[in-house]
């Protein structure tokens, strides 16, 4: 990872902490978590595109319950995950981006959504 790469993530935490107040992680480890629950996002919304899955509800809930518990988000920040596998998986609501645009430096993709855990540089996070 490049001193920049390093950087980019570290900001981007610092930004994460800044929307998700109750979160007591530091940067680096807190964009390590958000981008292991990112790519269990993933890979569950492109298995219920390309087969299905059974229990795709239960998945999903247990993937935003882990991630809430580690943004020590209590519901006050809408974040949901995508089922598009075609993009990022764990977003923010648009409408809390539009609202809070002063407190938010956060990545968006075109629909003005939050994106939780972008990958950043070549490796990612």
């Amino acid at each position: 990872m490049t001193k920049k790469q390093e950087q980019a993530i570290r900001e981007h935490g610092e930004n994460l902490l800044a929307i998700f107040t109750q979160c007591e992680k530091e940067p680096m480890a807190l964009c390590r978590i958000v981008r292991k629950w990112e790519r269990a996002g993933e890979e569950l919304a492109l298995r219920q595109c390309n087969r299905g899955v059974p229990n795709y509800e239960e998945e999903s809930d247990r993937i935003l319950h882990i991630l809430n518990a580690a943004l020590g988000n209590d519901g006050t920040v809408p974040v949901f995950l995508n089922g598009d596998p075609r993009g990022y998986a764990l977003k923010i609501e648009d409408e809390y981006m539009r609202t809070h645009q002063q407190d938010s430096r956060l990545h968006r993709d075109w629909g003005g959504y939050g994106i939780i855990a972008p990958e950043i540089g070549k490796e990612g996070l």
